[in-house]
């Protein structure tokens, strides 16, 4: 595993974890009792990449589970997973490689994925406007990638393998920008393509600095690559608030899974202020037109096993841990049942 994510994430747990002794039996028992149950979500971005969730949160679909949602965006999976096993967040929207990293560290918290969101990697590969494009045309050229160890830049480096293509050798992949300055860094010059989510793609393009020639999404198949994840303990102690939360979400991948391009815009929209209802529509698009999204929350069966095999071609596994061992079925599969499905 890289050192600086697992740094980073031990430092961080070490830290909040000596801030909130005392403090973590705080959880939603409230929902056992009729009230509704607060529950602190940690997205590890914010992206349209994440439309069901939006769309769970401005439909409504949460409060008709009796359900409060207190959202908070981590800007990172380190920082996302700190704060789920710190207690400071009950439930994360994280990649799971995020629980890989902490089962290997042996870490005694057990978190687990209760439900997918997404099922492709959400980035798509960026050149300059104009630019001719071919696989093999990126030998010798330079990319803008992610944090190293992080599924983006796997993913990423896991394509480029799949097309024949050496990365770091073949193609130069800069992988020290954060998350929210690679675009800058692109139109400030910096690399020959860079790896972007939605919606920066889109604003990229509409400010005609960018053009999308590859999606990793398509190119990469079907990974689990974005889920809900708790700990045991969490479900153990509050299944009620997990199964309506998981319900929500269900409702909401149903309706994004059916509904127009428009429909869906119009919908996440106040969860994008400040973006253009364009540049947005654009985003949801491109999601769509891929399926992006789960059409339902349970988790992809053999998928963490091809996450495995695309973070072992990284040179960032240690040993392969066993699929159960980091899923929790039985929340999504009641939620199925009762949905009839």
């Amino acid at each position: 595993m890289h050192a600086t994510w697992l740094g980073r994430l031990l430092a961080g747990l070490l830290i909040i974890s000596l801030i909130l002794a005392g403090c973590a039996s705080q959880q939603a028992t409230q929902h056992k009792a009729g009230g509704p149950a607060t529950i602190r979500l940690s997205e590890v971005v914010h992206s349209v990449f994440y439309t069901p969730l939006y769309v769970a949160l401005n439909k409504g679909f949460f409060q008709e589970e009796n359900l409060n949602i207190e959202m908070s965006t981590a800007w990172g999976g380190d920082k996302a997973m700190t704060a789920l096993v710190a207690d400071q967040a009950d439930i994360g929207l994280i990649g799971p490689e995020t629980i890989i990293y902490t089962l290997q560290q042996g870490l005694d918290k057990k978190i687990l994925c209760f439900a997918q969101l997404t099922q492709r990697d959400g980035s798509f590969l960026v050149g300059r406007p104009g630019q001719g494009f071919s696989w093999e045309g990126l030998q010798g050229k330079t990319i803008i990638g992610a944090r190293k160890g992080g599924v983006p830049e796997m993913v990423l480096e896991y394509v480029l393998k799949q097309k024949g293509l050496k990365p770091l050798e073949d193609v130069k992949i800069i992988q020290n920008i954060q998350f929210t300055a690679t675009a800058g860094a692109f139109q400030a010059g910096t690399g020959d393509y860079v790896a972007l989510f939605e919606p920066t793609v889109s604003e990229l393009e509409q400010a005609g600095a960018g053009q999308v020639v590859a999606s990793l999404g398509v190119e990469s198949g079907k990974i689990p690559y974005t889920v809900f994840m708790t700990s045991e303990d969490y479900i153990n102690k509050n299944r009620e608030a997990v199964l309506a939360f998981t319900r929500a979400i269900y409702r909401a991948q149903q309706w994004t899974v059916s509904q127009s391009v428009d429909e869906i815009t119009d919908t996440i929209l106040p969860s994008f202020q400040g973006s253009e209802r364009a540049v947005v529509r654009k985003a949801v698009e491109r999601y769509h037109q891929q399926e992006s999204w789960a059409a339902d929350p349970r988790m992809q069966p053999g998928g963490l096993d091809y996450l495995q095999s695309i973070i072992e071609s990284a040179g960032e596994l240690k040993q392969r841990i066993p699929e159960e061992t980091m899923i929790r079925k039985d929340i999504a599969e009641e939620v199925m049942r009762a949905a009839g499905r």
